[in-house]
């Protein structure tokens, strides 16, 4: 019997309107019938785990994550394989993550097994919305927030757990694998020492929106950071990591220092990196160095990865010191070849070696 029982939807969105849905679903616009929930209190601990249909909800005005926004998320995807199969891939470290986040907000971790009980419930579900063919998915988003009303500066003493499920396509949208610009914001940080950019919470996405703005004012579709103690180590993106090839076989990416956010899908590149021929490299890499190399022709590709984008190309990079071609500006050979690799193993076309997939139904 699943720990998250079904309340079925009794008005579910109609057949034919699910079907102009699925034809073009977007990225996160649209919503499955069902959501998963659950509460936790100082007293009872976790309780009350069910799916039921998606609504609303209704908050006092005083609840706490609107004012002091302790609250922590995930995100990954279900795909849809050839034999009508769905799975997961990697949720445990999506799980993991999630109970880290938890503890550095001061939330209470789900009880072990929950999240992924969730997920497996509310696909079950809403299986009809699993998008099925091209790169098109079911995007899951659990989260947890400080649900209790009262406006003292104080741990949460209710909160509550929620998973929903959104049919989506390409993150960027449009045609094949398009590289992106990116506009490196040397003046607004994303993250310090001992703050909570390993963690993911709305607030460190909330601090990006500023800098999200000036980069588009600049031409740039995305966002790009450095350290914020010497100002010139980069860091990740708005909401993605960064890697960089070099001409001589290395595949570096910035290492984690407590101000990165460990992405499920970094992990699987850096495990992925012999399969095509490169040295995966965990160091910090200099503003400069990427200015420099682009420059010279030593950095030969640069690529952002994460769960909602996958691995995208970046094939312009600038600051105010000036902006930067990275392989004039084309997707290059190893990006191309890992983001096979790993839709590949997403979508089952190719074989998972690793048991990184998790069926869902």
């Amino acid at each position: 019997m699943s720990r998250f029982p079904l309340s079925p939807n009794p008005k579910p969105t109609p057949e034919l309107e699910r079907a102009e849905i699925m034809r073009d679903p977007g990225f996160g616009k649209r919503f499955t019938d069902h959501m998963a929930l659950a509460t936790w209190t100082a007293d009872a601990g976790w309780a009350d785990r069910r799916v039921t249909a998606y609504a609303s909800f209704q908050l006092d005005p005083a609840t706490a994550v609107l004012h002091y926004a302790q609250e922590a998320f995930e995100g990954l995807k279900a795909f849809a394989h050839p034999d009508g199969s769905v799975w997961a891939f990697r949720p445990e470290a999506n799980e993991a993550r999630l109970a880290d986040s938890c503890r550095r907000m001061g939330l209470p971790a789900l009880d072990d097994g929950d999240m992924l009980a969730s997920i497996t419930a509310l696909v079950g579900a809403d299986r009809e919305w699993v998008p099925v063919g091209g790169e098109a998915s079911l995007y899951l988003r659990p989260f947890l927030f400080a649900s209790n009303a009262g406006m003292s500066v104080r741990s949460a003493t209710e909160v509550t757990y929620c998973c929903i499920a959104s049919p989506s396509g390409p993150y960027f949208g449009g045609d094949g694998v398009q590289p992106v610009d990116i506009w490196f914001a040397t003046d607004l940080i994303r993250a310090a020492p001992g703050g909570t950019g390993e963690a993911k919470c709305g607030g460190n996405y909330a601090g990006v929106m500023a800098a999200q703005l000036e980069a588009e004012r600049h031409g740039c579709s995305q966002v790009g950071f450095v350290d914020a103690v010497e100002r010139r180590y980069v860091e990740e993106l708005g909401g993605m990591n960064l890697f960089a090839v070099t001409a001589d076989g290395e595949l570096i990416t910035p290492n984690l220092t407590g101000t990165i956010l460990p992405g499920v899908t970094r992990s699987a590149i850096l495990q992925l990196a012999e399969e095509v021929g490169v040295t995966a490299v965990e160091r910090p890499i200099e503003l400069r160095e990427l200015r420099t190399r682009a420059d010279d022709g030593s950095l030969t590709e640069l690529f952002a990865c994460g769960t909602a984008a996958v691995i995208t190309p970046i094939g312009r990079f600038a600051d105010l010191d000036g902006e930067h071609v990275v392989a004039g500006g084309r997707p290059g050979e190893v990006t191309l070849q890992l983001r096979g690799i790993l839709t590949d193993i997403q979508y089952g076309r190719r074989p998972d070696e690793r048991g990184w997939l998790t069926r869902l139904a």
